[in-house]
Formats: structure tokens, sequence, C-alpha cells
């Protein structure tokens, strides 16, 4: 008899820790953090996109996942095409991606979609991007904010306008300057750039003394809106125009704060790191997401509140 309570102990003892083993194993996989891959088109030099990675890093900190933000070293849709196929390849739990070019993208954001890896997309792309499986998109409506910057210079006296655009095919930078042109009734014309600073500053004063009616210039992001500043410092030219550009630095907001730049069109770009994140895990743990598109912008800075904007943009928020 007491060698069948010995025997019953020891197969009970064996049992438990046989489940507590088991117990310990889902206990880990549940803790284990998701992987998720973001792939944006943004060169290292904008630091529009490093407020991106800031977002994108803070949220992956907070629900505990791994995080790997890729990036071509120029605008270069056959590597982002590559950099995206690569990250498919790897499986992660989800992707976020920048939609820049249909042509480019759309296959491999397809592929993705096809084989259960959830996709968000953001800053460009969202009025094309759901027709390759994406979830959904976080960013603004680029032709609404280009029209939005049109109209705000005409009510500024502005007659005739010029859209610098320094990713000329980037998808989201032609749709700004397509609404900037409606916006102005086609009195407006595109100037198509490289994203290197003295080309870009070398172009605008070239264009401009060939087009001494145009008194209204829109740059499309503080790569090309810090050459633009520059020309017109040394031209002497700051107040003969009305200024305004797509998306925030410390350079930027320190123009409109000394009044050398009229306005700021702000999409919050933090969100568009920080967001994507935080639904992905979500989706992951609980199969929970937005109902629909969420929009960052379009936002106006100006003198009057750029003071305000300024400090968290020492945090590398805004």
């Amino acid at each position: 008899m007491a060698r069948l309570s010995q025997w019953l102990l020891a197969s009970t003892s064996a049992v438990a820790l046989v489940a507590g083993t088991a117990q310990a194993q889902d206990t880990a996989q549940t803790q284990e953090g998701n992987r998720f891959v973001m792939v944006t088109h943004g060169v290292p030099s904008d630091p529009f996109w490093s407020v991106v990675k800031n977002g994108a890093e803070e949220a992956a900190e907070v629900v505990g996942a791994e995080l790997e933000y890729r990036a071509p070293s120029s605008f270069d849709m056959a590597k982002m095409q590559q950099l995206v196929d690569a990250a498919v390849a790897s499986n992660p739990d989800g992707l976020i991606v920048s939609f820049t070019d249909e042509d480019a993208l759309g296959g491999v954001v397809q592929r993705a979609a096809d084989n259960g890896i959830p996709v968000i997309s953001i800053n460009s792309g969202g009025d094309v991007a759901q027709n390759y499986g994406t979830r959904l998109h976080i960013g603004q409506s680029e032709y609404e904010a280009g029209k939005q910057a049109a109209e705000r210079m005409q009510e500024m006296g502005v007659e005739k306008g010029l859209c610098v655009n320094h990713e000329q095919g980037n998808q989201g930078l032609d749709q700004r300057c397509d609404g900037f042109l409606e916006g102005f009734d086609g009195n407006a014309e595109q100037l198509a750039t490289t994203y290197d600073p003295t080309s870009i500053r070398n172009a605008i004063v070239a264009y401009l003394n060939e087009n001494s009616d145009v008194r209204g210039i829109l740059t499309l992001g503080a790569l090309a809106a810090e050459p633009m500043l520059q020309a017109m410092r040394e031209q002497g030219a700051t107040d003969m125009f009305t200024l305004g550009t797509f998306d925030l630095s410390p350079g930027i907001l320190e123009s409109l704060e000394q009044g050398g730049l009229d306005f700021a069109i702000d999409q919050q770009q933090y969100l568009q790191g920080y967001l994507p994140v935080m639904f992905l895990d979500q989706y992951v743990k609980n199969g929970l997401l937005p109902a629909g598109n969420v929009a960052t912008g379009p936002g106006f800075v100006t003198q009057e509140n750029a003071a305000q904007v300024i400090e968290l943009s020492e945090q590398g928020i805004r």
C-alpha cells in the first residue's frame, strides 16, 4: 500500500512538472513580442522620416514588439521594391509601407496580403493601396493638402504659383503638386528637381529668373524647403514671395517663427510611425483595427503657433 502511495505521489509530481513546463512555454510564447517591418522611401538626409522612425520605435517599445526599419539610401523605387520583397520573405507579423508607387509596390504588397501578413500603408498611396490588400492607410489626402496650400496663397494675394517637386514619380508628392495646380485653376506650374539641396537651390533661382510673375512658391518637404529659403536669402527676395512647404523640421520651424516662411503643412508624421505599430499589435493579438483610414493631416503651422511646436520638435515628435 505504501509503495502504491509513493508511486501515485511520484506520478502526480511528474504530471505537475510536465504541466508546469508546458504552462511556462505557453507563457513565454504569449509574452514574446511581435516582429514588424517598416519600409519607407525616406532618404536618411530627410528629417521628416527620422520623426516617423521615432514614433514607430516608441510604439514598439510600448507594446514590446521588435521593429525593423528599412529605407533606400536614395529615392529609388527599384531598391524599395527589393526591400519590401525581402521584408515579405522574412514573414513578419506585420508590414508597414509607404506606398509611393503603385507599379513598383502593388504586386509585392499583394503578395504579403496573400501570405497572411497584415499590411498598413502610411504617408503615400492611400487612394490605391487598399486595392492590393492593405488593411488601412494612415496619413493625409495629399491632393487636398496641395489644394488647400494654393487656396491659402490666393487668400494672401498670390496670383501665380510654383510647386517644387524634388521626387517626381513619388505618387504622394505628385498628388500634392496636382492639388496645388488645381487650387490655382491651372495658374501655377511644377518644377521637377532632384533631392540634392544645391540642385534644388539652383533650379529655383533659374526658374524665377525666367518667370518673374511667380509670387508663391510651395516645396513638398523639408529637404527642398531649406534650399528654397537659402536661395531667397541669398537673392534678398524673401519679402517678395509667399513661401510655403509641406512637413516640419527644426530649420522650418525656426524660419516660421522668424517670419521667413509663411506656412508649413503639418501631417503629424510621428503618428504615421506610432499608430501603425500600435494597430498591428492589436490586430495580431486581438483582431482589432480601426474601421477606416486614419487622417493625420493636413494642418497648418504659421508664425503664430510655431513656438508651440518647436519644443516637441526638439523631442523628435514634430
